[in-house]
């Protein structure tokens, strides 16, 4: 791939059936910033994401990063471009019978071969870097337990990790505080902000909460009915631009608390490990 790490969409689209998900989404994204995307439910945030990962195909437009033309990859091209395009999901999509640390390594399975991988005969490496993104994340006492077991918010910790050992230029963040208690939410974006921040990596994160949003990023993008609606800094974004964003859901959207946020966590330093 280039060393050029600017994506841009251009009219981007999608269409299931007579609706448009995506409605020809024109975006550029500079490398390194942490960019909040808002907007009510149905809007299109996270199909947006979706088709950036290519976990969606595109009805019409293009995606690039850099020279590349990302919704034109296919095979081992395109499973490199998913590892370094990393997803967080609202529900975590961790394996609840296997332990953190193999939880972890999944996100290392580009790496080596697919038998390996399915038989979690993972390189010693691999298992220093995963270790070392749970140390990160203040949860490294944990790579034993079986991740049923955790709290949501350690779920989504564990998440955020096996992200960041796929060692990628962008993180997608697809509603990662949704089925957080407000203090677990504060926590998980201060650690995605800390990642942008420390390793320099675009963060795009979909978030109902226009809180959080102007909290955590310094530019929002305001989705409805599949179209970008606002796209400026996150201080340009008034209440009343809120309300035209959200409509009817503006009140849930507007009103989650405003409490200050907690410090950043001590345990979450860059290490060499993560290159």
């Amino acid at each position: 791939m280039a060393t050029d790490r600017s994506l841009r969409l251009v009219d981007l689209s999608k269409r299931f059936g007579l609706v448009s998900a995506v409605d020809r989404v024109s975006l550029a994204f500079r490398p390194g910033e942490m960019v909040g995307v808002i907007g009510r439910s149905g809007a299109g945030k996270s199909t947006l994401l979706r088709l950036i990962n290519r976990l969606e195909t595109a009805s019409a437009g293009e995606i690039r990063f850099g020279g590349c033309e990302v919704s034109a990859l296919r095979g081992a091209d395109l499973r490199n471009w998913r590892a370094r395009c990393a997803m967080v999901f609202q529900q975590f999509n961790l394996v609840g019978r296997l332990d953190v640390l193999d939880n972890v390594l999944i996100g290392r399975c580009n790496r080596i071969s697919r038998l390996r991988s399915l038989l979690r005969l993972w390189p010693m490496d691999d298992k220093a870097v995963a270790l070392s993104s749970l140390e990160q994340l203040d949860i490294a006492r944990l790579a034993a337990q079986r991740a049923e077991t955790l709290s949501g918010g350690q779920q989504q910790r564990v998440a955020i990790a096996r992200a960041l050992v796929q060692e990628p230029d962008i993180i997608l963040a697809d509603e990662p505080t949704a089925s957080l208690d407000p203090l677990n939410a504060r926590m998980v974006m201060e650690i995605l902000a800390q990642i942008n921040r420390d390793f320099g990596i675009t963060v795009i994160c979909n978030l109902h909460s226009v809180e959080l949003a102007r909290r955590y990023c310094s530019r929002l993008i305001g989705m409805a009915a599949g179209r970008v609606v606002f796209d400026d800094a996150a201080s340009a974004l008034t209440d009343a631009a809120a309300r035209d964003i959200y409509g009817a859901e503006a009140d849930e959207a507007v009103d989650v608390d405003r409490a200050p946020a907690r410090p950043g966590l001590a345990g979450l330093q860059p290490q060499p490990a993560l290159g």
